[in-house]
């Protein structure tokens, strides 16, 4: 995959796609990137990008002009073009899959009050919230997209990792443990020394349906439960209901 970033601010990128795990899909031919700066296309002297919004109001809004340039400069019109927006459609690990098949994407990365709607009417294809909220930088949210898109791809990180991740199935993902056994006085679960993989499957999945009725209730709506799974399910809201806590498999 291709990535093409339009922003005012290359600095802020470039350093993703260095680093760890990006860095080695990089090396290895998996996603290859391309930063565009859009206020080299500005053609006044101060290379202004931004102006005042026509009707009034506070704030200053990303010309057409510039950023228009830059994205014909990637021949956007014939890719998918993203522009994360607080007003766009909400960002899933499904949206993420569909996303991770494209052979190229552009990002463009607002600023400010945002950018001129005829840049959205034009170019625009997926316009993306990554969450009930509203920050600064259009650079922030477009790697938070970036990054949940690009690891998907095959061969970026193995098939096994992701198949067990919060959201691949509907579930939050089971906690983890690593070595020491007991660090302040908290010691890992007993199933997990174990060795017995029937035990520990069970107490993941049990853990998962925990976690997910008590952070994302919402998802249980929707996942695809087996009897088993629903059977653990409401054994843990009856205990709730009863305001007992149930461990799992210990």
């Amino acid at each position: 995959m291709k990535i093409h970033i339009v922003t005012l601010f290359p600095e802020m990128v470039e350093g993703f796609f260095k680093n760890s795990i990006m860095k080695r899909a990089v090396e290895s031919g998996l996603v290859s990137y391309n930063i565009i700066d859009f206020r080299s296309f500005a053609t006044d002297r101060h290379r202004t990008c931004d102006d005042a919004p026509f009707g009034g109001g506070a704030g200053m809004v990303i010309q057409c002009a510039p950023l228009c340039s830059a994205l014909d400069s990637v021949g956007a019109k014939l890719k998918r073009v993203v522009f994360p927006s607080p007003s766009g459609k909400k960002f899933t690990q499904a949206y993420a899959q569909d996303l991770s098949k494209e052979e190229e994407l552009v990002f463009i990365c607002g600023h400010y009050e945002g950018i001129d709607q005829r840049v959205i009417d034009l170019y625009v294809d997926d316009e993306i919230s990554i969450g009930d909220y509203v920050i600064s930088s259009g650079e922030v949210s477009t790697l938070v997209i970036v990054d949940a898109v690009y690891r998907l791809i095959e061969g970026v990180i193995s098939s096994d990792s992701l198949s067990e991740e919060s959201f691949s199935d509907g579930l939050l993902e089971y906690p983890q443990y690593t070595r020491p056994e007991t660090y302040c006085s908290k010691s890992v679960p007993a199933v997990l020394l174990s060795g017995h993989h029937a035990n520990i499957g069970q107490w993941r999945l049990k853990k998962r349906l925990e976690k997910t009725l008590l952070n994302r209730p919402d998802l249980l709506e929707t996942a695809s439960l087996d009897v088993n799974s629903r059977k653990m399910l409401n054994e843990l809201k009856e205990h709730r209901a009863k305001g007992t806590v149930d461990d799992g498999c210990n």
